[in-house]
């Protein structure tokens, strides 16, 4: 079994790898995530999705995979990151209420002696109309607070979901069905990172 670093601090995507039962172990990238001037969401997903993997592979050392991965929720061209308090919170549901918006994943996978795999996952979210009420009562339950674009579609805010085009799984952060297809150019399958086969 190849051992698997994730370079990531997010519970969702270590949730996910351990849903494909890839035994693994995470430590966060400590890669700066702002955007460079002039650079389109699908540029910065895929060069910061690399730039962590590469931060974390130079931290280690043997037969190893390292995953990098960086999600964005994007709104008419604009990135809707972590909000910084409550009402930074409820102005982006205001905004994504009764609207569709992207949500896009790079991923960089990292073995020794293979060259970088790379790819982009990008999903369309449709919410609900939301009113006041309803926004207020859930930035109240304290899951907007912590992610990109306010809200959790694994979680309350499932609720205010009417439509997903895409993988489910990138929306959460991690679109597993990617990670499945880009492990061959590294020379592996999902069979060798389970630790149960």
């Amino acid at each position: 079994m190849i051992p698997v670093l994730l370079a990531s601090r997010s519970p969702r995507r270590t949730e996910l790898l351990r849903m494909l039962g890839v035994a693994h172990r995470a430590e966060p990238s400590g890669v700066d995530e702002s955007a460079l001037s002039g650079e389109g969401p699908r540029d910065q997903v895929l060069r910061l999705a690399r730039a962590k993997a590469e931060a974390a592979a130079s931290r280690a050392a043997g037969d190893l995979l390292v995953v990098g991965a960086d999600t964005l929720v994007v709104l008419g061209g604009r990135v809707l990151g972590q909000p910084r308090d409550p009402a930074e919170a409820a102005s982006m549901l205001r905004e994504l209420a009764g609207r569709t918006h992207a949500v896009l994943t790079g991923l960089c996978l990292l073995r020794p002696c293979w060259p970088p795999a790379a790819g982009c996952a990008e999903s369309r979210v449709t919410f609900h109309p939301m009113t006041a009420r309803e926004i207020a009562w859930y930035v109240g339950t304290g899951e907007p607070l912590d992610k990109a674009g306010a809200y959790a579609a694994q979680g309350v805010g499932a609720a205010f979901l009417a439509a997903i085009e895409g993988s489910f799984h990138n929306v959460v952060g991690f679109p597993v069905d990617l990670f499945a297809r880009l492990l061959p150019q590294v020379g592996l399958g999902l069979s060798q990172l389970r630790a149960n086969d």
